[in-house]
């Protein structure tokens, strides 16, 4: 096996009474592929709304080859985590935190990535692995003392916290303990050596994104942006972006996001002002002239507003819903032609029915790996009867990474070299990899939006090789 390979711990072949999990050793070797099979009869039972104790310990109703899911204590400190009791005198046992909120307003998405978490030790039968539960109570006081508690009760790898703040506050505990964290977050200020960053990153869909659109040409941009840390972070990136493609950034108009009339920033990107003036102008010259060829020519001026065409080749409009649709809506309105324009997207686009609106048809988004993603909302749906949020697809491949790791890298699974391997891994939402800084790359599909939904313009890369990062 080529040293490109991926790790593959997703690949599935649906067999009666089984699924068959394909890895494919991402080691410098070449190991050959390990299969690993999980009877289907066994599936996890708890199910979702179950809500977690964050003061004694559990162990699922199910075991996976002696994989266990626990839950440690909450940050009060009271009462004493045991282990299952067939691991109690393992020296060999390997446990990892999850650092979630399972209490607080953000309870439903920690519940959301526990689910996530248990399909993942149903799919990877790691051995030796405890996944110790900790209540970070959504807040950084909460992250900071649940990982104390995490690192004093054997956590030797931490997954989690969810929110950029929490991360942050748990940061500095994890350093000093020499533990490594794969958090949840997409804020890449969070992120740094030891501390990373599984989330869909802002700058990889921008960046994809665009140079997609530069293989179509494209090469003149401009931007409505909110006026927001989000936009901010989007605005950043794609200056970055664009110029180290050799395209231009022509203009970047910013509004309101709370904002109730978006007229005047479409008004002010399209220079409708400017180019209804040369009409004008152009009118009363064709006018003075009197003769028949002016005189034609005046005719056809007659059904436009403005004369010219706009001095950029594609917008990017990172918002969602109505104001999406409100923003997309404006442009053929003052004279920004989606059929000379290319509109483009991040994956705030990825909701339904966005070809309802007529200037969306033909405009560009990345979004996860399709097929993977479908198939892990599709399973998570049939256990526990809820449609995930975007974000439990890294819960479940951040705990399917560390069982993986556990089982292909025994004597040290959880270094910054075994989680930066440098060919990554595949995941529900396709091929990703964990930098050295902290940061992630992904590889994204490219959807265009079509009247009845959306096509695959350019499929997700199953390598980085193919990926060209």
């Amino acid at each position: 096996m080529s040293r490109t390979s991926v790790f593959s711990f997703f690949s599935r072949i649906y067999q009666t009474a089984s699924y068959v999990f394909l890895l494919a050793s991402l080691g410098a070797c070449g190991s050959p592929d390990v299969t690993f099979v999980a009877q289907k009869e066994n599936a996890p039972t708890v199910q979702s709304g179950t809500s977690v104790p964050s003061t004694q310990s559990f162990k699922l109703s199910r075991s996976l080859a002696r994989s266990q899911l626990i839950v440690g204590l909450g940050p009060d400190g009271e009462g004493q985590l045991k282990p299952p009791e067939q691991e109690e005198q393992s020296e060999e046992v390997l446990r990892v935190g999850l650092l979630l909120p399972l209490s607080g307003s953000a309870a439903p998405v920690g519940q959301a990535l526990l689910n996530a978490a248990q399909l993942a030790l149903f799919d990877v039968a790691a051995e030796r692995l405890i996944l110790q539960i900790y209540d970070t109570q959504g807040n950084p006081d909460g992250a900071a003392s649940a990982v104390g508690l995490a690192i004093s009760q054997g956590a030797q790898l931490l997954l989690g916290p969810v929110f950029s703040a929490s991360v942050k506050a748990a940061a500095a505990p994890a350093r000093a303990a020499g533990i490594n964290m794969i958090a949840f977050t997409n804020d890449p200020s969070a992120g740094e050596p030891g501390v990373f960053v599984i989330g869909f990153l802002v700058h990889e869909q921008v960046r994809q994104i665009i140079e997609y659109a530069r293989t179509r040409n494209v090469q003149r941009f401009a931007a409505l942006i909110p006026d927001s840390v989000y936009g901010q972070t989007v605005l950043d990136a794609m200056a970055q972006i664009v110029e180290a493609s050799a395209g231009s950034l022509i203009r970047v108009e910013h509004y309101d996001p709370l904002g109730t009339d978006l007229s005047d920033v479409v008004r002010r990107l399209a220079k409708y002002e400017q180019r209804h003036q040369a009409l004008l102008a152009q009118r009363e010259e064709l006018e003075d002239r009197g003769d028949e060829i002016s005189l034609l020519a005046l005719k056809r001026l007659e059904r436009v507003d403005t004369l010219g065409d706009v001095d950029f080749d594609a917008v990017l409009v990172p918002e969602r819903g109505g104001r999406l649709t409100e923003l997309a809506a404006l442009l053929p309105f003052y004279d920004v032609d989606p059929g000379r324009v290319q509109v483009l997207g991040t994956m705030l686009w990825d909701e339904p029915d966005l070809g309802l609106e007529p200037a969306l048809i033909g405009g560009l988004y990345p979004a996860p790996a399709l097929a993977a993603h479908r198939e892990f909302i599709n399973r998570y749906g049939r256990y526990f009867s809820a449609v995930p949020p975007t974000i439990a697809g890294h819960g479940y491949d951040a705990v399917a990474l560390a069982a993986v790791l556990s089982l292909t890298r025994p004597d040290d699974p959880f270094t910054s070299d075994a989680i930066t391997v440098s060919s990554g891994f595949s995941g529900v939402d396709g091929i990703f990899r964990l930098l050295p800084t902290g940061l992630s790359e992904r590889g994204f599909t490219i959807l265009e939006v079509t009247r009845k939904g959306t096509e695959i313009v350019k499929p997700a890369a199953t390598t980085f090789q193919a990926a060209q990062f």
